[in-house]
C-alpha cells in the first residue's frame, strides 16, 4: 500500500443550485450530576414566537484575517468577504465536569451585520470551509442581512483535531470489502482503535460528542454577542442544533435544518434508514447516468460492480492511495451526495474501471490520509458518532444485520452496518444522542429531500416529528441537502430567516 506523505487538500463538493481504553485506564464514566449549562427559563411551556433580529451587543471583535492554516483549504479564492477568529469553548469531560478548555476555529463569510451560525456534519466538510461554500450560494438579499459564521466542531478541522486512530488500523477499518461480512475482524480492529484512543485522548475521549459540541455553539453565541442564536444545521450538524434547543431552550433564535439525521436511538433502525437511502440515490445516478449517455454505457450498475470487483482481486493503485472495494463505496457514496457532481462520479468511475483510479482516490483522501497540518476526517467521526451512541450489538446481532442489509442493499447495505460493529466495542457514553423535542422553542424549519444518501427523507420526517414546533419542507429532490439546491426550499428558508414567515408545514417543492 502507497501513502503519501505531503501536505493533503482537502477537496471541495462544490454545491450547484438545482431545478427545484486500556485496562489500566479508567473506563469512561457517566456523569451523573446536574447540566450546569442547560438554560432554565421560567415560561411556560408552548412554542414561542419567532425571535426578533437583534445586531449583536457590541464588544471587543474575534475577528481578523484568516491564516494559512485555514486558506489551504481553498483551491481557490473564495467569492465572499472571510474572516477568521478562535473562540474557547469547555471541555467538559466526564473526568472534570465543566473544566478544561478546548479551541475552536471560527470563520465569518460575508458582511451581513447579523451573525448566522452554520453547522456542519462530523464526517463532511469543516464547518468553516462549509459555510464558505454555502454563502458562495446563497441568494443576495440574505447575504445583505446575515453573515454566516462556519464552526469546526471539537475534534474536527482546526478545533484540536483529533488524531489517535493509527495509521493501519484506520486502513483495516476502511479498507475490508464490505461484502465479505467479516464483523468479527472488523471488531477486533474497531477494539484496537478505541484503546489507541483512549491512550492517545485520554480525558478528551469522551468529551467529543454532540451533547458538549451544542454547548460550543452556546460559547460561540456569546462571544458573537447575540441574545439568540440564529443558525442553519446541515445534516448531521442539524442534531447538534436540535440538542442545543433543548438545552438553551431561551436562546434559540431563527434556525433551519437541512437534512436532519434520524433521532432514534436504536442505532440499526437509524441506520438501515441511511442504506436504503444511498442504495435509492444510486439507482437514481443509475438512471441518470443512462440518460445523458454517460461513460460508464446503459448499466452504471454493471458498471459499478466490475468496478467493484476489479479492486477485490488487486487493489487498484494510486500516488497516494490504493482503493480496495471498501473505499471504493466510501468514495462513490460521498459523491452521490452531490447531485452537481454526478457526471464527476460516472468519468470517475469509468477511468477506475479502464485503469486510471485517480479522481475517485480524490474523493475519499480525507477520510483516510492525514498530513501534518491536515487530519485524517475519519478519526474525528469514529470518536463522536460511537460516543453519540449507546447501541451495542452482540457478534449475533451485528452478524444478523449485515447480512440481511447486504441483501436487501446491495450497495451500501453491508458498508453501512459496519458502523454498528466499529461502535460495539466502544465504552458506553456519558451522554447518548437522545431525541431532543425542544417544547418551547420558536417555530424551526426543517427542509427534507426525497432521495438522500446521507440523511434519508424517512429519517428527516420523523425528526420534525419530534420536535414540538417543527414546520418540514419536503424538495422532492435527489442529493445531500436542499439548501442552495432547491429554489423553493432555498426561498422558504429565506423568508423565514429574513422576514420571520413560517412556512405551511407538509410543503412540497418540485424536483
Amino acid at each position: 500500500m502507497r501513502v503519501g506523505r505531503g501536505a493533503l487538500l482537502l477537496p471541495l463538493v462544490l454545491l450547484a443550485a438545482c431545478t427545484a481504553g486500556p485496562s489500566v485506564r479508567p473506563g469512561i464514566v457517566v456523569n451523573d450530576g446536574g447540566d450546569p449549562g442547560v438554560s432554565t427559563s421560567s415560561a411556560a411551556p408552548g412554542p414561542a414566537p419567532v425571535p426578533q433580529l437583534n445586531q449583536p451587543n457590541p464588544g471587543r471583535s474575534i475577528w481578523g484575517p484568516c491564516g494559512p492554516e485555514v486558506l489551504e483549504a481553498f483551491p481557490a479564492p473564495a467569492k465572499v468577504d472571510l474572516a477568521c477568529g478562535k473562540i474557547t469553548g469547555t471541555l467538559d469531560s466526564p473526568y472534570a465536569p465543566g473544566r478544561g478548555g478546548v479551541r475552536l476555529q471560527v470563520l465569518k463569510a460575508g458582511t451581513g451585520p447579523i451573525p448566522l451560525v452554520v453547522v456542519n456534519e462530523v464526517d463532511g466538510l469543516p464547518g468553516t470551509v462549509y459555510a464558505a461554500r454555502l454563502a458562495e450560494l446563497l441568494p443576495p438579499e440574505l447575504l445583505a442581512r446575515f453573515s454566516l459564521v462556519g464552526i469546526d466542531r471539537r475534534g474536527t478541522g482546526n478545533s484540536d483535531a483529533v488524531r489517535c486512530v493509527p495509521e493501519e488500523v484506520r486502513f483495516a477499518l476502511l479498507d475490508a470489502d464490505p461484502r465479505a461480512l467479516d464483523v468479527e475482524g472488523l471488531v477486533d480492529q474497531a477494539r484496537t482503535a478505541g484503546q489507541q484512543c483512549s491512550i492517545a485522548l485520554e480525558s478528551r475521549l469522551p468529551a467529543i460528542d454532540t451533547w458538549r459540541t451544542a454547548a460550543d455553539v452556546e460559547s460561540l453565541r456569546v462571544a458573537l454577542g447575540m441574545d439568540r442564536l440564529h443558525a442553519i444545521g446541515h445534516g448531521e450538524g442539524s442534531r447538534v442544533l436540535a440538542v442545543y434547543a433543548d438545552r438553551y431552550r431561551d436562546r434559540v433564535g431563527r434556525m433551519v435544518f437541512d437534512g436532519a439525521p434520524d433521532p432514534n436511538e436504536d442505532a440499526v433502525v437509524a441506520l438501515e434508514g441511511v442504506a436504503a437511502g444511498a442504495d435509492a440515490t444510486f439507482a437514481a445516478f443509475a438512471d441518470d447516468c443512462a440518460k445523458r449517455a454517460c461513460e460508464l454505457g446503459a448499466n452504471a450498475r454493471q458498471a459499478f460492480s466490475e468496478v467493484l470487483n476489479q479492486a477485490a482481486s488487486a487493489p487498484l493503485a494510486t500516488d497516494d492511495l490504493d482503493l480496495t472495494p471498501g473505499l471504493i463505496l466510501r468514495a462513490v457514496q460521498t459523491a452521490l451526495a452531490d447531485r452537481a457532481g454526478w457526471p464527476a462520479l460516472s468519468k470517475a468511475l469509468a477511468d477506475a474501471r479502464g485503469g486510471n483510479p485517480t479522481a475517485l482516490a480524490a474523493l475519499v483522501t480525507p477520510l483516510v490520509l492525514e498530513s501534518e497540518e491536515v487530519p485524517a476526517t475519519f478519526d474525528a467521526t469514529l470518536v463522536t458518532r460511537c460516543n453519540d451512541t449507546k447501541s451495542r450489538l452482540s457478534t449475533e446481532a451485528l452478524n444478523a444485520a449485515a447480512k440481511d442489509w447486504n441483501t436487501r442493499y446491495p450497495y451500501f447495505g453491508a458498508l453501512t452496518a459496519e458502523w454498528l460493529a466499529v461502535c460495539s466495542p466502544w465504552p458506553v457514553p456519558s451522554h447518548p444522542v437522545t431525541t431532543p423535542t425542544a417544547p418551547t422553542a420558536p417555530p424551526i424549519v426543517v427542509l427534507a429531500t426525497a432521495t438522500d444518501p446521507l440523511t434519508p427523507l424517512s429519517g428527516t420526517e420523523r425528526a420534525a416529528q419530534q420536535l414540538t414546533t417543527a414546520t418540514l419542507i419536503t424538495w422532492q429532490g435527489t442529493g445531500h441537502g436542499a439548501l442552495g439546491h432547491s429554489p423553493c426550499a432555498t426561498e422558504a428558508a429565506q423568508s423565514f430567516l429574513l422576514n420571520a414567515t413560517t412556512p405551511r408545514d407538509g410543503t412540497a417543492c418540485p424536483p
